[in-house]
């Protein structure tokens, strides 16, 4: 947790953000905790030989240092990482002393970090902005965390560093050349974000998510953003880092913060959207949470949004009165379907009556791909404060593959209720897609009970671990992060959506 509020004034002046048990934000930084916390294994801090990086951990391994405590004093001795650790405290060598460090603001920094890590006998990780000529040059964060040679007391520390250049700086100036698109991937999407920004050839443009001790938070762009073409990627699912809402929230500030900084256009790009279920009132007094959401968009002033598969196309198209963007991966999922499904016959079901129109697309899109008849089901299904209802099942699967397609899956009890109906009426394989994996805690106990045999999902929503270790080889992950990379590209050039959907990235 931020403690920042707990924190002796002197380092407070040291630092932005300090946290205690963190979850950093940066892949790289991430890794290293991850890296820490299995080499552990209940010891007072693990060793530096128990800590080993694969081949695909480059990038973090290349990020950290390390040191070894003189004494009881506050001085240290590099021992690793000079190139790493130069980013910090200037030109240095193996062997250096901490205390004889070039830039004397970073030494004292990283002495007062490592003396909280050996004070506490946890990682932390820092924040602060690097300043120059009165200029804020880069937003620095650093992962310390602790190490025991000996194997009963923390006599050294191993630091992981990541420096985000602002706008000015000179690593920054062959960016010009993107046509003033900004493209910008928050909090937990950030790692598709990358993904996102790699199919465009472009870059992440580096922003502050900073969380206050009480849980509030800022957020802001680390560039000039005038006149720019900005899109902001966030998927708004909830989980036990933080819920749906507050998601929602921080995306809506982002948003206001791009237009007070003079974005000329700002595109939010949510693959998944959320308070979409509630599109229509099916009770007196419900409310429409679609529309409500649309109204909070517009009136921080986006200007567009994008969204990928939304529970109703309709209901998403009217409730908004900026444009709006559907995306759908109905030619991702063919694609995987074509690749495995071999040479049987193939129906398409849909779970209930409201997802018939989004069956029968992708059923005729199949079909064409295939060159080759693809027949329909659909189960009736009714949902009334929270209990499921309704057994008709109508359509030929006898002896066929049988997939079911859906926009979402959260606690599982329809796609498995449909699975067990197509069985029942003696489908040979039962298949099931889904964009987004949005999947409650039962779930997984759920879905791994299911008579399915394969289950494609998106990565809109990051994938659940215990879901993805309930089903194992039954689970199919298809990526998004090509079509939604291809359809900014299209957007910032005026390029034609349609036959982006036609067609597939």
């Amino acid at each position: 947790m931020t403690t920042m509020a707990l924190t002796e004034p002197p380092l407070k002046r040291l630092f932005d953000r300090l946290d205690f048990a963190p979850q950093p934000k940066r892949l790289e930084l991430d890794v290293v905790r991850e890296r820490w916390e299995a080499a552990r294994s209940g010891a007072v801090a693990p060793r530096r030989s128990a800590i080993r990086f694969a081949p695909q951990d480059r990038g973090a391994a290349e990020t950290v240092f390390a040191h070894r405590f003189d004494g009881q004093g506050d001085d240290s001795i590099l021992t690793e990482g000079a190139p790493a650790a130069s980013l910090l405290l200037g030109p240095c060598r193996i062997g250096d002393r901490l205390s004889e460090a070039t830039n004397r603001r970073g030494a004292v920094r990283l002495r007062r970090l490592l003396k909280e890590v050996r004070r506490a006998g946890q990682p932390v990780l820092a924040q602060y902005t690097s300043v120059e000529h009165g200029r804020d040059r880069a937003i620095i964060e650093i992962l310390a965390t602790p190490l025991s040679e000996d194997g009963r007391t923390i006599d050294s520390a191993l630091t992981a560093i990541w420096a985000h250049v602002l706008d000015g700086a000179p690593a920054r100036a062959p960016r010009e050349t993107d046509g003033g698109l900004a493209l910008f991937a928050l909090g937990a999407s950030t790692s598709f974000g990358e993904e996102v920004a790699q199919a465009l050839g472009a870059e992440l443009t580096p922003l502050e998510d900073r969380e206050f001790e009480d849980g509030e938070y800022k957020i802001r762009p680390l560039e000039n953003v005038r006149g720019r073409d900005c899109y902001a990627v966030f998927t708004l699912h909830g989980d036990h880092v933080a819920s749906s809402a507050d998601r929602l929230c921080k995306l809506l500030f982002f948003i206001g913060a791009l237009k007070d900084a003079g974005a000329s256009r700002v595109t939010a790009v949510t693959p998944y959207l959320c308070f979409s279920r509630k599109d229509r009132r099916t009770k007196p007094r419900d409310p429409v949470t679609t529309r409500y959401v649309a109204q909070l968009f517009e009136a921080l002033g986006a200007d567009r949004l994008v969204c990928l598969d939304a529970h109703n196309v309709a209901a998403f198209q009217n409730a908004f009165r900026c444009e709006t963007i559907h995306l759908d991966a109905r030619a991702l999922f063919a694609r995987c379907v074509v690749a495995n499904v071999g040479d049987g016959p193939v129906a398409v079901v849909s779970p209930d009556l409201g997802g018939e129109k989004r069956a029968e697309l992708f059923r005729l899109r199949l079909e064409r791909m295939l060159k080759r008849p693809v027949a329909k089901a659909f189960m009736d299904k009714y949902r009334s404060e929270g209990r499921v209802v309704g057994d008709i099942f109508a359509g030929d699967v006898k002896d066929r593959t049988a997939i079911i397609i859906d926009d979402l899956i959260a606690g599982g009890g329809t796609v498995a209720r449909t699975a067990a109906a197509c069985r029942a009426n003696g489908a040979a394989r039962v298949w099931a897609a889904a964009t987004h994996g949005v999947f409650s805690e039962a779930a997984a106990s759920v879905l791994a009970s299911a008579p399915i045999d394969r289950l494609i999902i998106t990565d809109s929503v990051p994938l659940d671990p215990t879901v993805a270790t309930a089903l194992g080889e039954r689970l199919t992950l298809v990526s998004v992060a090509g079509l939604v990379g291809e359809a900014i590209r299209r957007l910032h050039t005026n390029g034609s959506i349609t036959q982006l959907l036609d067609e597939g990235p």
